[in-house]
């Protein structure tokens, strides 16, 4: 909180994968350093692509928690996969090496930094690239939720549903749009238009889409912290990038 007070963010949204935990610790240092605090969540859909759908403005956390609680256990099964493969492969590693990294959710890029510091991977892309990235040796898909019911899940606790990151899908302009009229279709509130994920000139292209699909264009970093070096905290628009009332925000 202190680096945002730092870099002069005004609006900080906290949006974990599969977790709700923290909100309150969040809010409360967020009023500290008079910052606008926004709940949120991220989902990580099962589909044949990457696909994470963001959840803004959170209201119902108990409804949604009901859901998180299953997709949690999901991703806990899926762990233990990767760890049996990662062994398979001749790899001295195990879960509790992989937990210290975790304060809470276990996601791949605690493995990647476990597999970091016991010296299998020179770094977080190599890590990916090796064993954790789709199609990798060690990699293992898990049950969840579908793109379509991340949005009903993220709408039935009064949230907004935004397609996070879409260069991670690996979608052309014209896939990516038809995966975007079918979850608008579904219940899609926004599509990310900039991040530090993709150049200006991706930025544009997903800006016009969110256009063409009457989508709200929104930014984020995707900030990790040290999981994820390289990825500074906060993104710059300008007052009028979004109709902020709509996320319970208030600039005036």
């Amino acid at each position: 909180m202190r680096s945002a007070k730092k870099k002069g963010i005004s609006l900080l949204a906290l949006s974990d994968h599969d977790t709700l935990d923290g909100w309150e610790e969040f809010r409360a240092s967020c009023n500290k350093y008079s910052i606008r605090p926004l709940s949120g969540i991220e989902l990580s859909a099962k589909y044949d692509r990457t696909v994470h759908i963001l959840g803004y403005r959170i209201a119902d956390f108990e409804k949604l928690n009901e859901t998180l609680r299953w997709v949690r256990s999901r991703r806990a099964a899926r762990n233990e996969v990767i760890i049996s493969k990662l062994r398979e492969l001749g790899l001295s590693i195990t879960i509790e090496d992989v937990n210290k990294y975790a304060d809470g959710v276990v996601a791949r890029p605690h493995f990647a930094r476990a597999l970091i510091d016991l010296g299998y991977a020179r770094d977080y892309n190599d890590a990916f690239e090796k064993y954790l990235a789709r199609g990798a040796a060690a990699y293992a898909a898990r049950d969840g939720l579908s793109p379509a019911d991340c949005v009903a899940v993220i709408r039935s606790a009064g949230g907004l549903p935004v397609l996070a990151h879409p260069s991670l899908t690996g979608l052309d302009n014209e896939g990516l749009g038809e995966l975007l009229l079918f979850l608008k279709n579904h219940g899609l509130w926004g599509l990310e238009c900039v991040s530090s994920h993709f150049s200006s000139e991706k930025a544009f292209e997903y800006l016009a889409l969110a256009k063409k699909f009457s989508l709200f264009p929104t930014a984020g970093s995707d900030f990790h912290g040290s999981v994820r070096p390289g990825v500074s905290l906060g993104v710059q628009v300008t007052d009028d990038f979004l109709p902020w009332a709509r996320l319970g925000v208030n600039f005036r």
